[in-house]
């Protein structure tokens, strides 16, 4: 089964060649597609999650580069996840975004309740995600590996509380972050539980590497894996070091909040031009028409997050946001 809505035209080549994750579905951890591995000695339980939507090979790219590379934690324990194994194994570069999830999407999920709710309706992503949902309520500190649909500077998704922020700027990306809610649609993984509450000590990221497919979004994922054990500080102190040394700077770690999320509500929502994702617009600003419902750019500089091709009711639109002064 496949969501016929997610069977629309790609514009972008596929650069990326999505690697084969069969080996990793036995693996003693006791759910399928997550390898733990156990230093020894006492330290927290990092993970890192690739591919909760099917068709964002960066993340499955940088986990099976790691464990290739058969790299140990020092202290610890480091779990690496495949999430929506499924679609990711559907993937088909000539049709690559019809296999973003197989009944719904993944990423809004994680609700108090949603994945107890007896009488819900028992998708794909549901049953995983209650294979999984055990191992992420372990987990003290979570990187979840995105890509974006259309080409855009890199983004890390610092989630609702300042320890988000504070964690984000030291992982040491110095990329733009965003610190938002989410979606009405429901909750990120990203935000479960103890990641959302702002007195736990447990905290969580997800960054978005770039397009789905552009090999630049390879390259991200897998420095951000590196920096992120790095902060952890469950790696030896040398980890991937060789491999930084040829990254470059992508920007400033400038800050950002949204402020307003756009959730469509009609079949007729249309922007009012081809929006790319971080465009910065004047207050007033015409951003799209929902059915004559007309939106407009609500703050001094709205700064456009992720605007969406999939235009179907009770999808985000774009997420509206605005720079926090520091």
């Amino acid at each position: 089964m496949s969501d016929p809505r997610l069977d629309y035209k790609n514009e972008y080549q596929v650069e990326l060649v999505a690697p084969d994750i069969s080996c990793y579905k036995n693996t003693g951890s006791g759910v399928d597609y997550i390898v733990t591995i156990d230093s020894g000695f006492s330290g927290p339980h990092v993970f890192i999650s690739a591919v909760v939507h099917g068709n964002e090979p960066c993340g499955a790219i940088a986990n099976d580069w790691f464990l290739k590379n058969n790299f140990k934690p020092v202290r610890g324990k480091l779990s690496l996840g495949f999430m929506n194994v499924e679609a990711y194994k559907a993937f088909d570069p000539d049709n690559p975004n019809k296999t973003r999830w197989v009944e719904e999407d993944f990423n809004r999920l994680w609700a108090p309740g949603v994945l107890e709710d007896k009488s819900r309706k028992k998708t794909s992503e549901f049953y995983r995600a209650n294979e999984v949902k055990g191992i992420i309520s372990e987990t003290d500190y979570l990187l979840d590996i995105h890509s974006m649909q259309k080409p855009c500077v890199p983004l890390m998704m610092a989630g609702m509380c300042d320890k988000g922020i504070e964690f984000a700027k030291k992982v040491g990306m110095e990329m733009f972050v965003i610190t938002d809610s989410g979606h009405k649609e429901g909750m990120r993984m990203r935000d479960y539980k103890s990641f959302s509450n702002k007195k736990s000590i447990k905290n969580a990221l997800l960054v978005e590497c770039g397009q789905h497919w552009e090999k630049s979004s390879e390259k991200i994922a897998k420095e951000t894996l590196i920096k992120f054990l790095r902060c952890t500080q469950i790696m030896k102190n040398d980890f991937g070091l060789e491999y930084l040394s040829n990254s470059k700077k992508i920007g400033h770690s400038d800050v950002f909040k949204v402020g307003e999320i756009v959730t469509i509500k009609t079949q007729n929502f249309v922007f009012e031009k081809e929006w790319q994702g971080f465009e910065k617009i004047k207050k007033g600003t015409i951003i799209g028409n929902d059915d004559g419902e007309i939106i407009y750019a609500p703050f001094d500089e709205t700064v456009l997050i992720m605007p969406t091709k999939r235009l179907f009711p009770g999808k985000t639109a774009v997420r509206l946001a605005y720079q926090i002064k520091e």
